[in-house]
């Protein structure tokens, strides 16, 4: 069990720390599909396959040959991979809050709904990701936010529960499954008003 007298700093990645657009993967993956751009984003974004993919219920090589038959894609898994992952930027205030609660003596945790193509690329490329305490990610847990699973294993990971998790989310229901556990739950709408959020339980 992880002890220490400051909360656990938990973040959610998407939204939060870096941004995304899956318009960019749509259009590379149309280019090299029989789909045009509309087809492509109806396939992944109005059918369950990306919620399996990321609930663990997909392996990376299942989705890939679902995406593939489905569009016509004419590359292989590697390209499909780039193409699919290659969407997000830093939120640079938001990494900058994480430096200074690192520095500041804070354990800080990923907590996300995502996949192993999109962590396998933003941990190649943003070197801010390395420096957490653990990660939880929806396909190996097995469960997505806001399903009382994964909460519980982010519980186990930290050892810690009720109002020694800070949690940073920019989902309302998943807020709300946090705050309904004891969390401390910030919805994140700005990095300013996060930032500010924080500053007021002056933790130090």
């Amino acid at each position: 069990m992880i002890m220490s007298q400051l909360p656990a700093i938990v973040f959610d990645l998407g939204k939060v720390l870096v941004d995304f657009d899956y318009s960019i993967a749509v259009s590379r993956i149309a280019g090299r599909s029989r789909l045009a751009p509309s087809g492509v984003e109806r396939f992944f974004f109005h059918s369950p396959l990306l919620v399996d993919y990321e609930s663990g219920r997909l392996t990376r090589q299942e989705f890939f040959e679902q995406a593939r038959q489905a569009t016509g894609f004419c590359g292989g898994l590697e390209e499909f991979g780039e193409f699919f992952a290659d969407i997000f930027t830093e939120i640079a205030p938001m990494i900058g809050l994480h430096a200074t609660l690192r520095r500041r003596g804070c354990q800080t945790f990923i907590f996300s709904n995502t996949n192993d193509l999109a962590v396998e690329h933003i941990d190649r490329n943003f070197p801010f990701f390395r420096n957490f305490d653990g990660y939880i990610y929806s396909y190996k847990v097995g469960a997505m936010k806001p399903e009382a699973k994964i909460y519980e294993s982010l519980e186990t990971l930290t050892g810690r529960q009720g109002p020694q998790i800070i949690y940073l989310d920019d989902r309302p229901e998943n807020v709300a499954a946090g705050a309904e556990r004891g969390w401390r739950a910030i919805l994140h709408e700005t990095p300013e008003k996060s930032i500010a959020a924080i500053e007021n339980f002056k933790l130090w």
